[in-house]
C-alpha cells in the first residue's frame, strides 16, 4: 500500500478503482495511515511528533490527543504539547507509543488506515481505549486490520482470513464465528486460552 517496493509485476492494488501505482508517491502516502506493530517515534517533542509539518493548531492536537485517549496523561506532564520524546519514543511506555501514533492517525485525517498488530504489545485498557476510537472516530474511514488477537476484530463488517499467502474464509466475524471454519475453530481455541490462563 505504501509502496515500499515494487509490486507491478506481482499484480495491483486499486483503491476506488485507481490503481495505487499511477498516485505519485508523495500524494499515496499523505492519504493513508498506518498504526504500526512497534510504534515509530522520533526524537523531538510531542507536537513534532504528531505534527511535523506544523499545519495544525494546538487545538486541533489536543483534539487528537483527547479522542486518543492520551491527552489526561499530557496534561499531568509540565511540558504538554512540548514534552520530550527520547529516540524511537524509549521515554515512553509500549502502550503510550501506541497511543501517540493513533493521534497522528487522527490528525492526518486518512481514508484508509492501516493497524498492523496495533494492539499486540498493550495492556488491556490500552487496547480497550484504542477499540473504542476505532469505532467512534474512525467509522468514516477504511480501516485495514492485521491481527492474531481475535476479539480485537469482531466489530470489523468484515474478516479475511489467510494461510500460507492465500484466502481460505472471509465474512462477516459474527458469521464465521458461528461457522465450522478455520475462524471459528481460531476464535474457540483463542477462548479456552484465555479461560485456562
Amino acid at each position: 500500500f505504501f509502496r515500499l517496493y515494487n509490486a507491478a509485476t506481482l499484480g495491483s492494488i486499486c483503491i476506488d478503482g485507481v490503481d495505487i501505482s499511477q498516485i505519485p508517491l508523495k500524494t499515496l502516502r499523505r492519504r493513508l495511515a498506518i498504526i504500526p506493530q512497534d510504534p515509530v517515534l522520533f526524537s523531538g517533542s510531542v507536537r513534532s511528533n504528531l505534527d511535523p509539518f506544523g499545519k495544525h493548531t494546538d487545538a486541533d492536537l489536543w483534539l487528537a490527543l483527547d479522542r486518543s485517549g492520551l491527552s489526561r496523561i499530557l496534561k499531568r506532564n509540565p511540558g504538554g504539547l512540548e514534552a520530550i520524546v527520547d529516540s524511537h519514543g524509549e521515554n515512553w511506555s509500549a502502550g503510550e507509543r501506541q497511543l501517540l501514533c493513533l493521534a497522528r492517525a487522527l490528525l492526518a485525517k486518512s481514508k484508509i488506515i492501516m493497524m498492523d498488530e496495533a494492539t499486540s504489545s498493550v495492556d488491556p485498557q490500552t487496547d480497550a481505549l484504542i477499540q473504542e476510537c476505532i469505532a467512534k472516530d474512525l467509522a468514516g474511514s477504511t480501516v485495514l486490520i492485521v491481527a492474531h488477537r481475535l476479539n480485537t476484530i469482531m466489530h470489523c463488517q468484515r474478516v479475511i482470513v489467510l494461510e500460507a499467502g492465500k484466502i481460505i474464509e472471509q465474512g462477516a466475524p459474527h458469521d464465521l464465528s458461528a461457522g465450522n471454519g478455520a475462524f471459528a475453530t481460531l476464535l474457540r481455541q483463542q477462548q479456552t486460552e484465555v479461560l485456562v490462563n
